[in-house]
């Protein structure tokens, strides 16, 4: 998860990475269903139903052309929000919140149509999500995708 300003050393960094991986990778992203299936099958999620977090994410995706080029012509963002409660498998995200998040809720959105998912709260949690969703040809083609990809997966020691 991006938390820091993006230098020109990072982006060299990133670079890097994507130059290292972009041809040993393959695609193998999750859909938007299957990250919101997993995230119900880990944690205990509240379901929310706020509208103006959803129209954030939409106007997200839509304005981010990599995102609003997953949906298919004509189609609409479909967004479900979530907070993931502090208790059972939660409780781990909660313990190992950044500095930044301390005392606040998790937040989760995943727009079921092109696989954008957004979390706040937990850089822990958005790096588990990279890591599970995985790239598609167009994402490889992305320095900053692999990089993020990459860095996550090595976060988990996948790789």
């Amino acid at each position: 998860m991006l938390m820091e300003e993006a230098t020109p050393d990072k982006i060299n960094e990133w670079k890097g990475i994507w130059k290292e991986y972009k041809n040993i990778l393959v695609s193998n992203r999750r859909t938007g269903e299957e990250l919101v299936k997993y995230l119900k099958e880990r944690y205990i999620l509240r379901e929310l139903n706020d509208k103006k977090a959803k129209e954030i994410m939409k106007s997200n995706i839509l304005k981010n052309r990599v995102y609003a080029n997953k949906l298919s012509e004509g189609q609409s963002p479909k967004i479900l929000t979530f907070i993931v409660e502090n208790r059972d498998e939660g409780c781990c995200l909660y313990e190992k919140q950044d500095e930044i998040y301390k005392r606040t809720e998790i937040f989760i959105g995943v727009d079921i149509e092109s696989g954008f998912f957004h979390v706040e709260g937990s850089s822990l949690l958005w790096d588990e999500l990279m890591a599970f969703k995985g790239l598609d040809e167009e994402e490889i083609q992305n320095y900053f995708s692999v990089a993020m990809y990459i860095l996550s997966l090595k976060r988990f020691q996948i790789i």
